[in-house]
């Protein structure tokens, strides 16, 4: 069995006093008999660490939500489960003092911090409500506390973020703050939902840092739900597994990680990205994309008497990409990646430089539908991508629109083919896309993209937010259509275990420049350039290469 990252020291601290004690916890749906929790138990000490992982509807977030009672119509707890924290059942406690314990002694960091602060409400205003709601600490003393906790997080200019609005700062800052205003009552059991899940590398492993480091001076045990096992040997000392409501496995992170004995433990692990042996998968083909010191800059933004400075957001990139194989594209957020991915298929204007295709320039004003049946994007976020109104075999035919001389009946059969392609039968034609998961919705992005038999495809982030074992199978996929169709793929991602499984090619971009480029195993064993050394640092990877077992980060 695959050897995985040990987990961090900082993880290890241990107390026999229990913060958290779940017996036979069931989460109901209404009256129907059916459940969504079954039967599950774990404790939590003091101080301790505790992750819960599984796929995507495996309960982990029902879980957490029913520590709090805040669970969604129509589920709820079922008679016989006991949750106790800090020695009383919070089942038997009424709302009026679960509202005292919510913020005040349980906090809870959502995943996606933008829907879970408030936009209309300024950071300060956010951050002193626990304080005002369950202290009697004056304001000024809450507003001091507030600015301790804002330098104690390494928030640059502390005041004028108190005055600030969340959409003024990134994804990493405003959940720094998020994280910053749940531990500033100092409660006994910290919740983390997925607190990583739209963040990149760095910021993912600077957000994880500090929240052990400030758990840890509190003594708050912390209860996270993640599906990323490499964040959980890291960062984590215990784990219980969860597969359709119930526990399948549980212990030390270390040891059920490391060697797991249930069948669903075992195949999670291994579908963690595995790097194979040799270099490129395919030789290299002529060149398809050529980009020659291209720059991209967007305007300032108008303030009421003047305009703030442009942002240049790629700067001189120069980069070749050949027939047939995959270039990978990472950075951190606003490296300029996904906007180089942009301009390549006609989504941005470059300010200057040359993009050329097979030796011509790449002008998307030349008239006819060349470049758009040569060029293709499978988007991020397929569920905002993808039309809510249209069934998917509409979707899918939509490029189709370009040709000439196809009526309807050839549409559907080149959409049921590549669906069929991309591992959906015929039946997915007529549904919409909400009926479809995650993953299923990605496939129709796939197979939209593919479907006119492109030269080449931009795949911008594409399994950022699909659990392990649903990303394996899309980039398995993606490397099975290309082997098949051909085409030559830039890979834009911040997931260097993404990467390192279909990359033949590495191109690092910090602040809009290519810092390194080369092949993939140069890249991941010998790096040249501080930052992608930073990067392969601060990813969570599990060291798979070549298969070996033994093989250890």
């Amino acid at each position: 069995m695959t050897t995985l990252t040990q987990p961090d020291p900082r993880a290890q601290s241990q107390s026999p006093a229990l913060t958290l004690d779940v017996r036979s916890l069931t989460v109901e749906i209404g009256n129907t008999g059916k459940s969504v929790v079954r039967d599950l138990s774990f404790t939590l000490a003091k101080g301790s660490t505790l992750a819960l992982v599984g796929e995507s509807g495996s309960g982990k977030t029902m879980v957490a939500r029913s520590l709090l009672n805040l669970l969604p119509s129509p589920l709820r707890i079922a008679k016989g489960t006991q949750i106790h924290f800090e020695g009383a059942d919070l089942c038997q406690k009424p709302e009026p003092a679960l509202r005292r314990i919510r913020g005040a002694r349980i906090g809870m960091v959502f995943q996606e911090p933008m829907v879970s602060l408030n936009p209309s409400m300024t950071v300060g205003e956010q951050m002193a409500e626990a304080l005002r709601l369950h202290t009697r600490l004056s304001r000024a003393e809450i507003r001091d506390r507030s600015l301790a906790m804002l330098e104690r997080i390494r928030i640059p200019n502390p005041a004028a973020c108190l005055s600030a609005y969340p959409h003024e700062f990134s994804g990493g800052m405003r959940q720094r703050i998020m994280l910053a205003s749940v531990m500033l009552p100092r409660p006994a059991l910290l919740i983390a939902d997925e607190p990583t899940t739209a963040l990149d590398t760095l910021v993912s492993r600077e957000v994880l840092d500090l929240m052990i480091e400030l758990t840890q001076e509190n003594n708050t045990a912390v209860l996270l739900i993640s599906h990323d096992l490499g964040m959980v040997a890291r960062y984590m000392r215990d784990v219980v597994v969860m597969k359709d409501g119930s526990a399948v496995e549980s212990g030390a992170a270390s040891t059920v990680l490391r060697a797991p004995q249930h069948a669903y433990t075992c195949r999670l692990v291994d579908a963690l990205p595995r790097r194979k042996a040799g270099g490129p998968r395919r030789a290299a083909g002529a060149p398809l994309i050529s980009v020659r010191d291209l720059v991209i800059t967007y305007p300032g933004r108008q303030k009421l008497f003047s305009r703030t400075a442009p942002t240049h957001a790629v700067r001189g990139v120069d980069l070749t990409i050949h027939e047939g194989e995959t270039l990978a594209l990472v950075g951190g957020s606003g490296s300029g990646k996904t906007t180089l991915g942009r301009a390549l298929v006609g989504l941005v204007q470059p300010a200057s430089g040359q993009m050329r295709f097979r030796d011509a320039p790449l002008d998307w004003n030349a008239p006819g539908p060349g470049l758009r049946q040569q060029i293709q994007m499978v988007f991020q976020d397929p569920y905002s991508s993808l039309d809510p109104r249209q069934r998917v075999g509409a979707i899918v035919a939509e490029p189709l629109r370009l040709e000439r001389g196809l009526d309807a009946a050839t549409h559907r059969n080149r959409a049921a083919e590549m669906l069929e392609a991309v591992g959906l039968d015929a039946g997915f034609m007529d549904r919409l896309p909400h009926q479809l998961s995650g993953g299923q919705r990605q496939r129709v992005a796939i197979a939209r993209a593919l479907v006119r038999k492109p030269a080449f495809v931009v795949a911008d982030e594409p399994v950022s937010a699909l659990d392990m074992t649903v990303q394996a199978q899309i980039l398995k996929l993606i490397r099975a259509l290309q082997e098949r169709f051909g085409f030559a793929c830039l890979f834009v991602s911040h997931d260097l275990g993404a990467v390192e499984q279909v990359a033949d090619r590495v191109a690092v971009m910090e602040a809009g420049k290519i810092v390194e480029l080369g092949a993939r195993d140069a890249i991941f064993d010998a790096p040249q350039h501080p930052y992608t050394a930073a990067l392969l640092d601060a990813a969570m990877l599990i060291d798979r290469r070549f298969g070996d077992p033994e093989a250890a980060q």
